[in-house]
């Protein structure tokens, strides 16, 4: 899983290091690499394995073609995605198109999201992470962690 906060900034010739355990989990998986397209919710980057945006991809193609609804998906995710290769350092060079949605400039957050993770600007984040402490706090019920585990058997 993708856990943990890290904080990394860009070198001279625009490329940033992955966390070694980010790039760990994804080895694991057989990728040398990350998807990153930008958020819908937040000025961040979303980063996930080439499995996970294939399920995405599957998502979007199970809704009707000749809907609006799938080119508006498809459009979103899939024409601003792109596949990151590590160099033989695990860095990754980000394109300015994600860095300004981001607005990040150097310095750069990695924020482990469990099977995702995001790409913040430092300041941005800790605004964002102040809220959504407020926000699970209030809706901390939503959790159903015994239902869960019992559907699993565990």
């Amino acid at each position: 899983m993708f856990l943990s906060t890290y904080e990394n900034r860009l070198d001279k010739k625009g490329r940033v290091s992955v966390p070694a355990s980010f790039r760990s989990y994804l080895s694991n998986m057989g990728y040398n690499g990350v998807i990153c397209y930008p958020s819908f919710n937040n000025p961040s980057i979303e980063a996930c394995p080439q499995s996970r945006i294939e399920k995405l991809s599957d998502s979007i193609d199970s809704l009707n073609p000749f809907e609006e609804k799938r080119d508006i998906f498809a459009t979103s995710v899939l024409a601003d995605s792109t596949n990151l290769q590590f160099d033989g350092e695990g860095r990754i060079s980000i394109s300015s198109k994600l860095l300004e949605h981001a607005k990040i400039k150097q310095t750069m957050l990695f924020v482990g999201q469990g099977k995702t993770f995001q790409i913040w600007e430092p300041k941005l984040f800790e605004k964002f992470k102040t809220q959504a402490r407020k926000k699970a706090n209030l809706n901390r019920a939503s959790l159903k962690w015994e239902s869960q585990f019992k559907k699993e058997g565990k």
